[in-house]
Parts: structure tokens; sequence; C-alpha cells
């Protein structure tokens, strides 16, 4: 392993300012991830002004949404790949530089299109975007207790921008505009892309720089084909060849990608990586879990908004003690970590999210701020914090340098899809009872209540069995001892491939990745 003297001694590759503090790293990848993460819910609460500003219907309200969510989805393998193979810097900062440049078109649209268009491209530039900011951070510190450190703040920091992005919407509607929710991001964007030119380091895969297209095309397609359909289940619902074809399509077309994967030699994710357990239980837990997850700030801001009457600025404060909850069981998880085995602690967590999640069911037509919102709340989002930070750690445990990126996508790929896919069932159960207690004479704010409380009991039995499969995941082998302090030789240092902090989490990889192949 390379020593952390000559770690600390090595001039960085692509950056213009010398080795920076691992902070500065730390806050550059998680502001991406803020607000990649900050966009998928902010404009939620601006849709009912964006409707009215430029006269779009019912189904162009839905794809402002839509068309992020599927590009999005669609192209975070594509994204991991490239930022593996070109560096790991030059990718966030094109996708960064995309991203805010579909912000300010999206923020400026004077029609319709335009703002769809720009949201698509906004999910593109996300898409590169979300997984080099995690790749970063998996090759930037090394495996053990300092990475696991920096993937529960860019955990804290992604639960974050998902729970202020209804307050973060709210406000700005209410007291600026709609388009300053797209807006908003320019200036953040703008101001970490010069950081990131001035204090990031590249690093890449050690192989030649050749991309399977024929892979990225169908896993491209395919994740968009299934995203699409998903998307197309809420207005046409789950038995419509609108929906069935787009479906059956992204099977098929996954299916040849993974024909395709086994048969080349430098494919876009190596089909091996999936004997790895690590890997493989990660997204499992995190597909199943990301179902129930993401619903939850959707569900939460219709019962305050539909059913107590609540303002959008006072239902995105309203999100503020789930915001706290989630980042404190988020940083508390290393900690945990360091003393016990991660899967109980990740175990406990689904516990917790899950008793939360059953607590949020019990939701009331008259009820109150702290029964029904504070309290199971604050139980739900902090064992969320503790859930997935050892989930997110598991899942580039192991992982060759080189593949960090496309595991990384993959991550992201099953959280976007669970949670897609997660939606659109607890939409459809909650809708579906709305419309029979309203048939059986229920009031609308008795059948809202009852909707959106089966909503939060089905989330509650997708995390429950995310808990189950929590059991998957590989008991954790303890490293040998102490890190290697004193400075590895100048050969050693050479063939190392890469350079800054990079090269150590290569090297530190490389004997887990072997470790992790036996298992």
């Amino acid at each position: 392993m390379v020593g952390m003297t000559d770690l600390q001694t090595r001039k960085p590759r692509g950056g213009l300012l010398s080795a920076p503090p691992a902070w500065v790293v730390l806050a550059a990848v998680c502001a991406g991830q803020f607000l990649v993460v900050l966009d998928v819910s902010v404009v939620n609460v601006a849709l009912p002004s964006v409707r009215t500003a430029l006269d779009l219907g019912e189904t162009g309200q839905q794809w402002v949404v839509n068309a992020y969510a599927i590009t999005f989805a669609g192209f975070l393998l594509l994204g991991g790949r490239v930022a593996d193979l070109f560096g790991r810097k030059r990718t966030f900062m094109v996708g960064l530089a995309l991203f805010t440049a579909a912000s300010l078109a999206g923020g400026l649209a004077q029609d319709g299109w335009m703002l769809i268009t720009a949201r698509a491209v906004q999910g593109l530039g996300s898409a590169v975007l979300a997984p080099t900011t995690l790749s970063i951070l998996t090759t930037s510190f090394p495996e053990g207790h300092e990475r696991t450190r920096a993937i529960s703040t860019w955990t804290a920091v992604g639960a974050g921008g998902g729970a202020a992005g209804g307050l973060v919407g709210g406000l700005l509607t209410d007291y600026l505009s709609w388009r300053w929710v797209l807006l908003v991001n320019v200036p953040i964007g703008a101001l970490v892309l010069v950081a990131s030119a001035l204090f990031l380091s590249e690093s890449r895969a050690d192989h030649a720089r050749r991309l399977d297209i024929a892979g990225a095309v169908l896993v491209t397609s395919g994740v968009a084909a299934l995203s699409y359909g998903i998307a197309q289940s809420e207005t046409h619902g789950w038995s419509s060849a609108d929906t069935a074809l787009p479906l059956a399509g992204g099977v098929l077309l996954l299916a040849l990608f993974t024909l395709v994967e086994s048969r080349i030699a430098e494919p876009l994710i190596s089909l091996r990586l999936f004997r790895i357990r690590s890997v493989s239980a990660a997204n499992t837990v995190l597909l199943a879990c990301g179902a129930a997850t993401f619903s939850a700030w959707y569900f939460l801001s219709l019962y305050m908004q539909g059913v107590l009457g609540y303002s959008p600025v006072r239902a995105g404060v309203s999100f503020l003690p789930h915001t706290v909850m989630i980042v404190i069981g988020s940083k508390l998880a290393p900690r945990l970590m360091a003393r016990y085995d991660p899967r109980l602690v990740s175990a406990a967590g689904g516990l917790l999210t899950t008793a939360g999640m059953a607590w949020q069911s019990t939701l009331s037509a008259g009820g109150s701020f702290a029964g029904n919102i504070l309290g199971p709340g604050m139980v739900m989002m902090f064992g969320a914090g503790l859930l997935m930070t050892p989930i997110a750690a598991a899942a580039t445990s192991g992982v060759p340098m080189g593949q960090q990126g496309v595991v990384s996508g993959l991550l992201n790929t099953s959280r976007q899809l669970g949670g897609a896919l997660g939606l659109t069932i607890l939409a459809t159960a909650a809708a579906d009872r709305i419309s029979s207690r309203a048939a059986a004479g229920a009031d609308q704010a008795h059948a809202l209540t009852s909707g959106y409380g089966l909503a939060f009991l089905i989330g509650a039995a997708f995390i429950g069995v995310g808990t189950c499969l929590i059991s998957l995941l590989p008991k954790p082998v303890a490293p040998a001892g102490p890190p290697v302090r004193d400075a590895a030789p100048a050969d050693k240092a050479a063939k190392a491939g890469t350079t800054g902090t990079a090269g150590n989490a290569d090297s530190a990889a490389a004997p887990q990745a072997t470790d992790a192949r036996t298992r």
C-alpha cells in the first residue's frame, strides 16, 4: 500500500493548484451531489405555477418531471464508465457544466417544450455527474474508516438535498418565481466548476480508453425504456399497451445487453463484478429500500398541503426536522460501524425506518404536526441515515479502482429505478384507496388520508424486505494491521497508475477485490 507520507508529497494530475486538503475534495463532490438530488424534488412544489405560466396540460406537467427522471436513470451506467475511462475530474466538470447550462435554459424557457427539453438535458448532466461524485470519493479516500466517513457525508448531503427540495422550491416559488427553482443552480454550479478546476485531481482506470458502444446503447435504451414504461403507468395503468410495450422492450434490451457484455473483451460493466457479494447484495437492498424512501417526501408533501392545508413554504419548513435526523443518522453510522458489524448498523436503521413508516401510516384527517409528521418522520429519517451509509460503503467495497465509476453508476441506477417503481406502485395503491373511499361516501380529506396511509404501510413492507436482504451482505473482513505509514518504493509508486489520493485508493482496493471474489 502506498504510504500516507508518499501520498501527501505527490503532485496531483490535472489540478491547477497543489494537492488540496481532503475536505476541499469532499466539499466539491458533495456540492455536485446536492444539486443532483435537490433537482429531483425541488420542481415538484413549483409545478402548479409552471403549469399556469406556460399553459401546460396534465401530460405536459408530468413530463416536466419525467423528462428529467428518464434521462437521469438511462445514462447513469454510461456516465460512470466514461468517468473511469476518460478521467473522473474531467467527466465531473462536463456533467456539471451540462447541468448548469440546462438549468439556465430551463429557467428562461418561454414554452412548455423548451422547459421539457431543458429538463431532459439536465437529467443527462446529472447522470454524468452523480456516479462521478461517488467514484471520486472512493478513489480519493483509502478503503476503511476514512472512506466510510466520506461516504457518510456524501449520503447525508444527498438525503439533505432530497429533503430540502420542498423547502427551497416553496421559498423560491412563493417569494420570487418558479423560474428560480432552476436558475438557483446556475451560480452554485459555476462556483463548484471553478473550485473543481482549481482543486480536484485527475484519475482514471489504467487500461486503454475503449468505450463499449454497443453495451452503452443497449443499457441506456433499456433503462430509459423501463423508466418510460413506469412513468406511463401513472396515466395509463399497468395493463395498457402504452405501459406494457416499453416495459417489455426495456427487459429485452437489458437481456441483449447482458449477452453482449458476456462476449466482449472490454465491457461497459464486467459481469464478474456481480460475483462480488458486496456489489450484488448492496444493489438488491438499495432497490428494495429505494422503492419506499423516495416516496416518503412525495406523500408527506401531498398530505400536508392537500389535507392539513399547509402552504408550500410551511410544508417545506416542516421537512427541516426530517433533514436534521437523516444527517445525524448518516454521520453517526461510521462511528457505529467502527465498533459493530456494519450489517447490524444497517439492519438497525432498516428496522427504525420500517417502524417510522408504519407509524406514519396512521395519518388522520385532523392530524397535528407533532403526532402525524414530526414524531414518525424523525424515527423514519434517522433510521434511513443509519441504513444507507453502510449500504453505499458495502457497494463499493472490494471493487478495483478502474471499476469504481461504473459501480457508482450501478448504485445510483438501482436507487433511481427502485424509487421510480416504488412511487408508481404506492401512488397507484393510494389512488385506488382514495377512489374507493370517496365512492363509499367519505369526504375528500378522509379519502386522501386513507390513501396516503396505505402508501406508507406498503412502503414499510418494502423497507422490511430490504432489511431482511441485508443478511446477504458478506461479513466484513478486518484489516490485517494498521496502515503502512512509510513511503513506498519509487518503482511501486510509479506503477500505481494514478496520482494524488487516487493512488492510495487504487492500491487499497486491489487486495480487497481479490478477497471479495473468493467469498
